[in-house]
Parts: C-alpha cells; sequence; structure tokens
C-alpha cells in the first residue's frame, strides 16, 4: 500500500517539498516567539505576535483560495515562494545592522502568514491532482505523517542555534526553505482536469464573486455543509483545552515538574499521532463522514478522561485516546473535501475549512480563556468532551436512522 503510493514520483516530490515547507514554518514561528520576548521581555507582546498569526487567515483566507481557484496554481506558488524570500531575510538584515524592532517582527509576521492564505489552499489543492483516488487516503496519511513528523523534530534541529545565540538564522533557514520548496515545485507536473461549461463560466468570476458561488453551493452540498459545521463545533470545544488548559491542569495538580510532564506528554500525542496515521490507510481507503463523526467521538472522549485524570497514568490515557480520534477525523475531513468538492473549488474549499479552523480557535481561547477565572478546569474539560461527543453522536445518529429508513446517508442531512 505504501509502497505503490511511493512509487508515485509526484507524491515523493510533493512530501518533500511539504516536509522542507513545514520546516521553515515551524522554525520561523519559534524565532518570531524567542525574539518578540528576547526584545521585550513582555508576556503579552508576545502573545500578541501569536495571535497575530491567526488574525490574516480570518481576513484574508477566503479570497487565497478564490485566487488559488483563479489562477495558474505552479505559478502562483513559486511566485509566492521567491517573494517570502527577501521580506524574512529583511529581519536578519536589520537584526545584523542593530536595527530590529519589535514592529517589524509584527509587521513581517502579519505579511508571512498573508501569504500563507493564498499559499496554502493552493498547495493543498495540488494533492488530489498528482494522486489516483484509492492511494489518496495513503498519501493524506503520509503527509500528515511528514508535517508532524517535522514539527517534533524542528524543536530538536534548533536546540544547537539556540545554544549559539543564533536565534535570528532561524529566518535564514526559513529562507532556504522557501527556495527548496521553489525547486521542489518546479520538478511537479500536473493535468488539470477538463472544466465543464459551469466551470469555466465560474473561473471568470471575479474573486469575491466566486467566493458567493462557492458559499451557494455549499450550502446545497448537505455532506459538505455537515462536514464544516461539526468541524467548527469539533475545533471550537477542543482547542483552549488542549492548547491552554492542559498545561494549567499539570501545573495546578504538579507545581513543580508540570512543564516537564506537559513535554513528555506532548511527545507521547506526537507518536501516537504518527502510529495511527501508520495503520490507517490498511483499514481504510475510502473515509466516510461516518468515519470522520467517529473520530471526532473517539477525540471527545479523550478529553472527557483527561477532566476526570487525577493520577499521571491517566493523563498519559486520555493523551492517547485524543491521539487515535485526531488524525482519524482530520485525514477523514480532508479526504472528504478533496473527493466531494470539484476540482475547480479545492482552493476555496480548503481555504474556507482553515476560515473555520482559525475562527472557532480565536473565539474558543477568548471563551474558555475567561471562563476559567470563574470555572472549574476540570469541569471545562469535562464539558468540552462531552459536547465533542454529543456533536459527533448527533449526526452519526441522523445517519444510521436515514439508513435504516433505506435513504443514502448524504439525505439524512437535509
Amino acid at each position: 500500500m505504501y509502497r505503490n503510493a511511493m512509487k508515485n514520483r509526484g507524491v515523493l516530490i510533493y512530501l518533500a517539498g511539504a516536509g522542507i515547507s513545514q520546516l521553515g514554518n515551524v522554525l520561523a514561528g519559534l524565532a518570531f516567539l524567542f525574539l518578540s520576548y528576547e526584545m521585550t521581555q513582555s508576556t503579552s507582546l508576545t502573545t500578541i505576535i501569536a495571535i497575530v498569526q491567526a488574525v490574516p487567515y480570518l481576513l484574508f483566507g477566503l479570497i487565497g483560495g478564490a485566487i488559488a481557484d483563479h489562477f495558474n496554481k505552479k505559478r502562483l506558488l513559486l511566485w509566492l515562494d521567491c517573494l517570502r524570500v527577501p521580506i524574512i531575510l529583511s529581519l536578519v538584515v536589520l537584526y545584523e545592522l542593530n536595527s530590529l524592532a519589535f514592529w517589524h517582527l509584527l509587521l513581517v509576521s502579519v505579511v508571512i502568514q498573508s501569504l500563507g492564505c493564498f499559499y496554502n489552499p493552493a498547495y493543498r489543492s495540488i494533492l488530489p491532482l498528482i494522486t489516483p483516488s484509492d492511494q489518496r487516503t495513503t498519501v493524506n496519511s503520509l503527509l500528515d505523517i511528514v508535517t508532524r513528523g517535522v514539527q517534533v523534530l524542528a524543536p530538536i534541529f534548533s536546540v544547537s542555534l539556540l545554544h549559539s545565540g543564533q536565534t535570528i538564522h532561524f529566518y535564514s533557514i526559513d529562507a532556504l526553505t522557501y527556495l527548496l520548496s521553489a525547486f521542489f515545485i518546479l520538478r511537479l507536473h500536473w493535468v488539470e482536469p477538463i472544466q465543464s461549461a459551469e466551470a469555466s463560466k465560474e473561473t471568470k468570476e471575479g474573486v469575491f464573486r466566486s467566493i458567493h458561488t462557492f458559499l451557494k453551493w455549499t450550502k446545497e452540498e448537505k455532506t459538505i455543509k455537515a462536514l464544516f459545521k461539526v468541524t467548527f463545533l469539533i475545533v471550537f470545544f477542543n482547542t483552549w483545552v488542549w492548547q491552554v488548559g492542559l498545561l494549567i491542569l499539570l501545573l495546578g495538580k504538579y507545581p513543580e515538574h508540570g512543564e516537564a510532564f506537559y513535554s513528555l506528554l506532548l511527545s507521547w500525542y506526537g507518536i501516537g499521532v504518527i502510529l495511527i496515521n501508520l495503520t490507517i490507510p490498511f483499514i481504510w481507503k475510502r473515509m466516510t463522514l461516518s468515519i470522520y463523526l467517529a473520530g471526532s467521538l473517539i477525540w471527545g472522549i479523550g478529553i472527557v478522561v483527561l477532566g476526570f485524570a487525577a493520577h499521571l497514568p491517566f493523563y498519559f490515557l486520555g493523551v492517547f485516546i485524543a491521539a487515535i480520534g485526531l488524525p482519524v477525523s482530520g485525514l477523514a475531513r480532508v479526504y472528504l473535501i478533496q473527493t466531494l468538492v470539484p476540482a475547480n473549488k479545492l482552493g476555496r474549499a480548503f481555504s474556507f475549512n482553515a476560515v473555520i479552523l482559525y475562527g472557532s480557535n480565536v473565539i474558543s481561547l477568548l471563551l474558555f480563556g475567561s471562563l476559567v477565572l470563574v470555572v472549574d478546569i476540570h469541569f471545562i474539560f469535562i464539558f468540552c468532551g462531552s459536547m465533542m461527543i454529543g456533536s459527533s453522536m448527533f449526526y452519526l445518529i441522523r445517519i444510521r436512522f436515514s439508513e435504516k429508513a433505506g435513504c443514502k446517508s448524504v439525505k439524512s442531512l437535509k
């Protein structure tokens, strides 16, 4: 299975480009945080750097997807990679001239993330064009393994630079990854699908008109609409408890070792996700909305276990259960978008998915970050996990009832 997918030269090039890009993204993200704190000694300003990286996706996410659908994807990706090189290197130059200021970091961070709004949907929409449908689950799994593996290894790779006091050269490496990414894109080849008369007409529409057309199309596609709705709910109830709550939970339980246990749990989680990703293609070649919902349900069970955990082994158990559910849910969502969305709408579909993810992230962080001041954190974990389970069960039951009535599962969402 994996052997067949790896025989596809285009897949190998695509995965190499994705891995290189992810390495640069992780290192640059670390550099923005480290240098912000180093220069300002302010946790508030460092937090602002982290928050503003999500804002461009809310402002330009849908526009980026429309642009990706309207223009030649290879040319767009090459221009964006080349454009980002001088922008990121400007920080290195300013640093060497002793002129680097916090507002430079803020500005470049916003610009780089804004360009990513156009780059990411274009790059994601290439994969279905270079991959046979029967290998799509396997390739999606490989892509997730590569990107998550880089996320685990990049901080280790960065240790030597940190010890040598050369944090600024995270940006130099990031610039190099853009050039390497452009090299791999040049070597990618694919055939654009023949467009219908309606699709050809759509590509001639203006950007905002095409966004309206996509949203109107989504409204009529019941499975895709349900997928986006559940995605918003699942991510909303997961984001704060996972990104912030787990660390607070451990620090409250183990004041002296909370950070160390948190790092161990993240490593344990990463190992679990990679193992599950490796096994998924052997279980499913094609993924459905029911599989997506089942993965979300398991994910929610893991969050509930963390809410009830009283001893360290139960934290490891809850994290491992979440590590089972998340890749099943995530890969099923990507597969459904790739399979159910026409090729000329894929850019907008992936950008709309990104807008949902970042929007729910921001709302979750703001709401539950405020609630934890007045509500016990264990209750928040149990509530959020239960809502993830309840949302998944609601749609699963509707699908099952419709199947028993002799209807297709898609009809159950009408």
